[in-house]
């Protein structure tokens, strides 16, 4: 991940119009109109060797006063558990086409220290020493996977494309999925198999994973993949997908691709597309015009997702290859981290938590094209769910939003109409819908800052027996969590009536809701 033109490209002038006149808003949900299953993974995460996201974030060390599991800070650890945290991608972004992956096993007082990728960003320029900019390689592989495996959620391994080679990433493989004993690589891992499925083929390789061409990227891909060891483990391969908008890094990889071989689609089991919507003013001071403005660049996502769909199905007709995007979420300027350290650490807001919210919907409604997504990033930096410095630890709006939206896993994502006023291309109402057995979770914003919104919704084809609906909203959007005040923006109940085919709620302004409902 790289503080990218594409912030500078979607910074042009988006006047916001002015206040809405108040009106209702309605959802008609169409339960026999199934568009695809909703995958946990679209709920995953992005954990980069970058600032204080691993070092000062997940890995305190065993020997720390702080509660840890094996070096793993526990309240970490707990927090992911309750939201079900279904994937972790790691060791980057940038981070990962500079890393050397045998740097990171053995004994740890035997690992080499390296410079991080991020030495000569912002404060860490300024700075002579640390583990943000020196790498002890403290938390290597098998701590990165007993991170998983403590947090309940499968691991997702970004290669080393740029400056590593195939053999290294053979050897990778290797290592983590060869059974014990059966090479030298799993004897001296001295675990069980990990059994990796999810392999990222470099990173960003328009940019810092290799400023490739996408023509030159597909031979690269080509090579990676061309044999790698199985050891019965169905392995995916992600490449690297488009930044942003740009739709020529998809047609130029897929076209060479299947020019080569049309066989050679069998290897893309993702399209890891890269989007954020960069920001607007500030991560807690911006004007009501900046917080529809970066409302308006969040829901981009969708736009995104269609046109990228169109260019895969001029080479992919069956749409074999599905979505990955593995990097996304609103990116604001310095000033807010809690330690200087923290490269790109950013105080979440609620405004933060509705552009959460408004994408995962974006997702759900693309069930039948996203089977992956991983918001950037986990803690302490850009989007993230959590805030941590030494022993303080809190989590932001972003998590509540996780949590809430959670009872979608697994679910059959189903139409669903969502009808009120538009500011241009925001929707004042938007959200998803999906259904489980008799089970069917709503999840929804609301964005206008003006008022409340009524909101009926109308079950065709079926009813509801009973109904429950959590909110999280505040007294601005403006509103976060600090380590004095962890609770200040927290879910609570939001009264729903239900009447046959018929429920009815209100939602406050700048808010999010999830109701759930008993079908009769």
């Amino acid at each position: 991940m790289q503080r990218r033109n594409f912030l500078a490209a979607s910074a042009g002038a988006l006047v916001a119009p002015r206040a809405i006149q108040a009106a209702n808003g309605s959802v008609t949900v169409l339960l026999n109109e199934q568009i695809g299953t909703i995958s946990p993974l679209v709920h995953g995460h992005f954990v980069e060797h970058l600032g204080g996201v691993v070092y000062d974030g997940i890995w305190v060390g065993e020997g720390s006063k702080i509660p840890n599991i094996a070096g793993i800070r526990k309240s970490l650890v707990d927090a992911l558990r309750k939201i079900q945290a279904p994937l972790f991608r790691w060791p980057g972004g940038c981070f990962a086409d500079s890393y050397d992956w045998r740097d990171g096993i053995g004994p740890r007082e035997k690992r080499p220290k390296r410079v991080n990728f991020w030495e000569r960003s912002g404060a860490l320029a300024k700075m002579e020493g640390g583990k943000a900019k020196y790498d002890p390689n403290e938390f290597g592989t098998n701590e990165f996977m007993r991170f998983c495996q403590e947090a309940g959620g499968k691991p997702y391994i970004a290669a080393n494309l740029r400056s590593g080679t195939a053999r290294d990433f053979n050897d990778w493989v290797d290592y983590c999925n060869a059974p014990s004993g059966a090479t030298t690589l799993g004897t001296q891992r001295g675990t069980a198999p990990f059994n990796v499925e999810f392999w990222g083929i470099g990173n960003e390789s328009w940019g810092c994973g290799g400023d490739f061409t996408p023509e030159e990227y597909s031979v690269e891909f080509r090579r990676f993949t061309s044999w790698v060891p199985r050891f019965n483990v169905p392995l995916k391969f992600i490449p690297a997908g488009p930044n942003g908008p740009d739709l020529n890094w998809s047609r130029g990889f897929f076209q060479a691709l299947v020019r080569k071989s049309p066989g050679l689609l069998n290897r893309v089991w993702g399209w890891a597309l890269h989007y954020y919507c960069g920001t607007a003013g500030g991560p807690v001071e911006f004007s009501n015009d900046e917080y529809y403005e970066l409302l308006t660049r969040a829901v981009r996502m969708e736009d995104l997702i269609t046109s990228h769909w169109t260019v895969m199905g001029e080479y992919d007709r069956e749409h074999r290859v599905k979505f990955a995007i593995d990097e996304w979420g609103a990116w604001h300027r310095a000033g807010s981290e809690v330690a200087p350290h923290h490269l790109f650490g950013q105080i979440g807001t609620m405004r933060d938590a509705l552009i959460a919210a408004l994408t995962l919907d974006i997702f759900h409604r693309h069930a039948d094209k996203v089977a992956m997504a991983n918001v950037a990033q986990l803690i302490n930096c850009i989007h993230s769910l959590f805030i941590a410095h030494e022993d303080k630890f809190l989590v932001t709006p972003n998590y509540h939003v996780f949590d809430m939206y959670k009872d979608h896993h697994n679910g059959k994502a189903v139409r669903s109409v969502f009808a009120a006023p538009r500011r241009g291309k925001l929707g004042v109402f938007d959200g998803s819908v999906s259904v489980q057995g008799n089970k069917l979770v709503l999840t929804c914003a609301h964005t206008e800052l003006s008022g409340p919104l009524p909101v009926e919704i109308t079950l065709t084809g079926g009813t509801a027996r009973s109904a429950s609906a959590l909110v999280l909203a505040a007294d601005s959007p403006k509103a976060h969590n600090t380590f004095d005040r962890p609770e200040n923006v927290k879910p609570r109940a939001l009264k729903v009536e239900v009447s046959g085919d018929k429920l009815r709620l209100e939602m406050p302004p700048a808010s999010v809701a999830r109701v759930s409902v008993e079908l009769g």
